[in-house]
């Protein structure tokens, strides 16, 4: 959907450059109809020129990206786990009463050690969830950064000017979520930038374009929120009582974030680190307890140098 076709209420971070009332913009993903297909990773390495990163098959993993970095700013995460995928959470994954797959001469991997009832112990299912940088409200990446490369949009995300980063690394141990990598070859970082460029000429980002079951929405955020917020009421009205809103409240460690997920299980399933925290929450005390101790050094200097020439 278009940019202007999701434009509605006014909703901005804390910490916004431009003030022109454009809405705060952002991504709600709904892992819950994410198939794993891998289309925004695609869309986002072709449309933003991000060099290929190995895309190597593991045999451990259908994950073959990984995680994200400097050369992967979309990434489909399958998190395998051992559960009976028949009785799992109406309204997820296979409908309840629905066939079995084999029954309909499809194959069934069975792990070894796997039981002949289908118990916990036997099948897998897979929880399947599009990461990406967050864009957070308060984000401890443009606090560190000593060049300006990392700046605020008018869109309020968070974006690297690559010809501005001198490759200092800071941001990287800043971010909460480990979204920030550095290219091998000149230390530079990249990440997402929302498709800042397909922005400003009205379209939506790349992956939300591709994705062929509309996990990736891509809209005014606080309009996502809401429709984030009935999706939930629906999961847990259908009986999936572990589906769960992340990044969603403007009220957590990070003010909220411009990208939030709707999980099926724990953040930490996910990689998702339970309580973000903006990691440069301390520097304003920092920096005045380094300012007193300064000022009292400076004093000191200061009362030597006089009682000597006395």
């Amino acid at each position: 959907m278009a940019l202007d076709e999701r434009s509605g209420a006014h909703g901005g971070a804390a910490d916004q450059a431009g003030a022109d009332d454009r809405p705060r913009m952002g991504f709600f993903t709904d892992t819950s109809v994410c198939i794993g297909c891998k289309a925004c990773e695609v869309a986002c390495k072709e449309w933003n020129l991000v060099p290929e990163d190995g895309l190597d098959f593991t045999a451990m993993s259908f994950d073959n990206s990984g995680g994200l970095g400097a050369d992967t700013w979309r990434h489909v995460a399958f998190i395998e786990q051992r559960a009976p995928i028949g009785v799992q959470e109406t309204g997820v994954g296979r409908p309840e009463g629905a066939p079995d797959p084999v029954d309909l001469g499809m194959p069934s991997f069975e792990p070894p050690g796997a039981s002949a009832d289908g118990d916990a112990t036997g099948e897998f299912r897979w929880l399947m969830s599009s990461d990406v940088c967050k864009h957070c409200t308060h984000a401890a990446c443009l606090d560190v950064c000593p060049t300006g490369s990392l700046f605020r949009t008018e869109y309020g995300t968070v974006v690297v000017q690559e010809d501005i980063c001198n490759g200092c690394g800071y941001c990287v141990p800043a971010c909460p979520y480990g979204v920030i990598g550095q290219r091998e070859d000149d230390g530079r970082v990249f990440k997402c930038t929302l498709c800042y460029d397909r922005l400003g000429a009205g379209m939506e980002p790349a992956c939300a374009k591709a994705c062929p079951t509309d996990s990736i929405q891509f809209g005014d955020l606080d309009e996502l929120r809401e429709r984030a917020d009935e999706r939930l009421r629906g999961l847990h009205e259908a009986g999936v009582g572990s589906a769960q809103l992340y990044g969603r409240d403007p009220g957590d460690g990070v003010g909220g974030d411009g990208a939030f997920f709707l999980l099926l299980d724990e953040p930490e399933v996910y990689g998702l680190p339970p309580d973000p925290v903006v990691t440069t929450r301390d520097l304003p005390s920092m920096w005045r307890h380094a300012a007193v101790a300064a000022g009292a050094l400076l004093a000191g200097i200061t009362a030597t140098f006089l009682g000597r020439r006395r």
